[in-house]
């Protein structure tokens, strides 16, 4: 992939951004990578919290769904914020909001204690994506934005594989406060975002637009429901819930079904959780640059129609190699569907609205993946159906609709990401 620079010079793609922009790119990738790191690491460790609370397992996947709907109170102030003040100050502030909060929660004495430090984290996890998301994606060029808003994306998986390494590694060391301990360490890029990033300039600009024009989106959340813009608002809204629906159904609670139903140790766990972020990292960059090909929405929908098939060969066995392969695979289809999310959402929504607009739609799917957990292990505890069925009818049905959504909205490949003002006070 590459270009032809004003000399005439034929220039790839990785040397087409300039250095303000790779800052911008790796301050919101810190951000992501580091939030997946923290809020993962609970996923491995629920069992055991389990076990020392003396509590039952529907109960601790109860503070998983808090964190994630509390993502979306977090997502909106920050998106406001982010749209109204400047993408960098809500990205640092979350860092450093959700970092402490997990290092609060592994001095527990109480299972409630650990309740409440968790919720609070779902603040900060939430408002640092929409504000990430914005200043990577209006700061990076058009051409190759397809490939780094999935390689943005996925390097959630990064984050998902540090915990799960460490949970297979050190965890019997550790334990469980330990590995929330670690949480700490995000806190640190703080620091070099402060000194080293500067705000988008298509932001910029379109402040000072706004400005002059006397024309200030002082309500950018109500904005993005106006006639002109609801029904993108609501098949925006629909495709992310599909998506997180997905994500939990399949990742969710994998650790907790081949610990508690196949009675697997944390090594054994924790693998083929390894693996199958490795796998989606990797895949990222087949996706993300198949996007700036064939078009955001089909390098979604191809793998999950992969995923779908994937689904029942790695939950309707109990062989371990056969589980391995199959969800490692699973990791570079179904797992690696949201690469297109900081693109095709920036892409959807004007720069005086943006940040709000990525926040609420990309967050109000939390509310439903936050039920993922605690639905399912009703059913799969207290009903005794065990978690490999309700896990495979429950992913299947959410890809079927996480096609469907994307089939109804429209396509972005080669937006070009202008300051000029889209929406009109009075419209």
């Amino acid at each position: 992939m590459s270009y032809v620079s004003k000399a005439g010079d034929a220039v790839p793609w990785w040397r087409e951004p300039t250095k303000d922009q790779w800052y911008a790119f790796i301050a919101a990738w810190l951000g992501w990578t580091l939030d997946a790191f923290d809020f993962t690491v609970f996923l491995v460790i629920m069992v055991a919290i389990a076990k020392e609370f003396h509590e039952p397992l529907t109960a601790v996947t109860i503070v998983f769904t808090l964190t994630l709907w509390f993502r979306l109170f977090g997502a909106v102030v920050a998106g406001w914020m982010a749209d109204r003040m400047g993408r960098k100050a809500p990205l640092m502030i979350s860092i450093l909001w959700y970092s402490l909060c997990n290092f609060a929660a592994g001095f527990s004495p109480s299972f409630v204690f650990l309740l409440v430090a968790r919720t609070l984290l779902g603040l900060g996890m939430g408002a640092e994506w929409p504000a990430g998301c914005a200043l990577a994606m209006e700061t990076w060029p058009p051409r190759s934005r397809g490939l780094m808003s999935s390689i943005l994306q996925g390097s959630w998986a990064l984050g998902y594989l540090l915990s799960a390494l460490l949970y297979a590694t050190i965890f019997q060391y550790i334990g469980w406060r330990g590995m929330l301990w670690m949480g700490v360490l995000p806190a640190l890029a703080v620091v070099w975002i402060r000194f080293y990033v500067k705000e988008p300039e298509v932001w910029v600009e379109n402040q000072k637009i706004q400005k002059a024009k006397k024309a200030e989106v002082k309500a950018p959340l109500i904005a993005i429901f106006r006639r002109s813009m609801i029904l993108n608002t609501i098949t925006a809204c629909w495709w992310m819930a599909s998506g997180f629906i997905v994500y939990y159904s399949v990742f969710g609670l994998f650790a907790t079904y081949l610990t508690r139903d196949l009675h697997m140790s944390p090594s054994a766990v924790g693998w083929p959780l390894v693996f199958t972020n490795a796998a989606t990292f990797v895949a990222s960059f087949l996706w993300g640059g198949l996007s700036d090909k064939i078009g955001r929405r089909w390098a979604m929908i191809i793998p999950a129609i992969l995923g779908f098939c994937l689904t029942p060969i790695y939950l309707l066995t109990a062989d371990y190699t056969t589980i391995v392969i199959a969800f490692t695979l699973q990791g570079a289809c179904a797992g690696a569907i949201y690469g297109q999310n900081p693109s095709y959402l920036s892409e959807r929504f004007p720069t005086e609205v943006r940040a709000t607009a990525v926040a609420f739609c990309y967050h109000q799917g939390a509310i439903f993946a936050g039920l993922v957990a605690p639905v399912l292990t009703y059913i799969a505890v207290n009903e005794g159906f065990g978690f490999a069925m309700p896990m495979l009818v429950l992913t299947s049905l959410a890809l079927i609709s996480f096609v469907c959504s994307l089939l109804a909205g429209p396509e972005t490949k080669g937006k070009v990401l202008v300051a000029d003002m889209e929406i009109l006070p009075a419209e």
